[in-house]
């Protein structure tokens, strides 16, 4: 049977990599002092150089919350104006000398509200957005806000971007482990099976495996390998990396597997991947299933469509790829660090009632005496519209396991 492996942001924070939002966030505003001048920083916020000690009135800035409260405090000790609502600066009143102000304003929303705490978020947030400017504009107005809006979510896309070359890939070696004995925890996740599975059950597992991976259907198959009517026909199962991430951190597994010539895996960059041209990074909504797409698409105004994963999906092969796997056999899905949030729910719903799917197994994220096995259980069963294949499908905890968080690759010199 083969194995889909689903990775998410999770799996590049347990190799350790700085990719979640509050990382890419908290770079943006602890650096600032340095980059504001810089071509790409100067669409987000305007900041007047004349007036750069904001910057050093009270602490070293570490995040928004810092910065905002320099800010503040700064604008009380020179007796400056400052809007709370869209954190402008100004000299004096009558807005007719900035200090600091947002350029982007999606940017500054995502920034100052505290719900927004990872990616599908942003994504959520982008969308609500989108519905609330056509459902309270008429269409020639929706259209120059959601040009507005949309030029705005790129500009995020491309500094994230950014980030992730000089952040993420130009500090990590991704060719080499720190300590290599950590690899194979993810080493037994990933790596497929060479025969069929049922050949390796004694039978007192056979409960067990039924109560984990099967459907009631294959359990003549199963007994009839138990008993003893054993094929001798070894079958060659596939592993399949599918990333949701941008970062190079499922193609090093791929080639460390294949490396060893026993396995062959392949791995499908679905969204995209950073610094490639052929295969650039989809960042946007996916849910073509909520009550008020339809609505967006009746009005017959492109602009509007324009951030639906979707589209932008088929710019590459990378769908036409998966689906061609999902058809070819029986499968099991590994989720690794992917919420299996709303943003992604055309796709993961697919994925997940296709009829080759056969369980849905989660390695949950442990921190401290929680975990969020529930939180992800949640997530997926939104992604089924038959609850009864749902309940099924989604292997129980205690057949379950938490995600190895050890992985480390060595950090570039210098």
């Amino acid at each position: 049977m083969n194995k889909l492996i689903i990775i998410g942001n999770g799996f590049d924070l347990a190799h350790g990599l700085p990719t979640s939002y509050k990382h890419f966030l908290n770079h943006f505003w602890k650096n600032l002092k340095s980059t504001y001048k810089n071509t790409l920083i100067e669409k987000f916020v305007f900041i007047d150089p004349q007036y750069d000690g904001l910057f050093n009135h009270d602490k070293q800035t570490e995040n928004y919350d810092d910065f905002v409260l320099n800010l503040t405090e700064y604008a009380k000790e020179y007796n400056y104006t400052y809007e709370d609502d869209l954190k402008n600066l100004f000299t004096k009143p009558g807005r007719n000398h900035p200090i600091f102000k947002f350029k982007n304003d999606f940017f500054r929303l995502i920034n100052d509200k505290s719900s927004i705490t990872n990616w599908v978020d942003i994504e959520n947030e982008y969308y609500n957005n989108l519905k609330s400017i056509i459902k309270n504009n008429s269409i020639d107005e929706s259209n120059v806000k959601v040009t507005k809006l949309n030029e705005e979510f790129y500009l995020l896309k491309e500094l994230f971007e950014k980030y992730l070359v000089e952040e993420v890939c130009k500090k990590n070696d991704f060719n080499e482990f720190e300590d290599n004995k950590n690899y194979f925890g993810i080493y037994d996740i990933i790596k497929p099976n060479l025969s069929d599975p049922y050949l390796h059950l004694e039978k007192d597992s056979v409960l067990d495996y039924l109560r984990e991976f099967s459907f009631p259907e294959d359990k003549k198959e199963i007994e009839k390998y138990v008993d003893g009517n054993k094929s001798s026909k070894r079958e060659f199962y596939k592993s399949y990396l599918l990333s949701f991430n941008y970062t190079p951190t499922a193609k090093t597994h791929d080639f460390l597997f294949n490396k060893k010539k026993e396995f062959n895996i392949f791995t499908n960059y679905i969204h995209g991947i950073v610094g490639d041209s052929q295969n650039p990074i989809n960042f946007g909504f996916g849910d073509e299933t909520d009550k008020d797409y339809k609505l967006i698409e009746d009005l017959n105004e492109n602009e509007f469509l324009k951030n639906f994963k979707s589209f932008q999906y088929s710019h590459t092969i990378n769908y036409n790829n998966l689906f061609e796997y999902l058809d070819s056999e029986k499968y099991q899905v590994f989720i690794l660090g992917h919420s299996c949030g709303l943003s992604d729910r055309v796709l993961l719903n697919a994925i997940f009632e296709h009829e080759n799917c056969r369980s849905i197994k989660v390695y949950y994220h442990v921190q401290g005496d929680d975990d969020n096995y529930t939180e992800i259980v949640k997530n997926i069963s939104r992604h089924f519209n038959d609850k009864k294949v749902m309940r099924r499908k989604i292997v129980s905890k205690p057949y379950c396991k938490a995600l190895p968080q050890n992985l480390r690759f060595k950090v570039k010199e210098n």
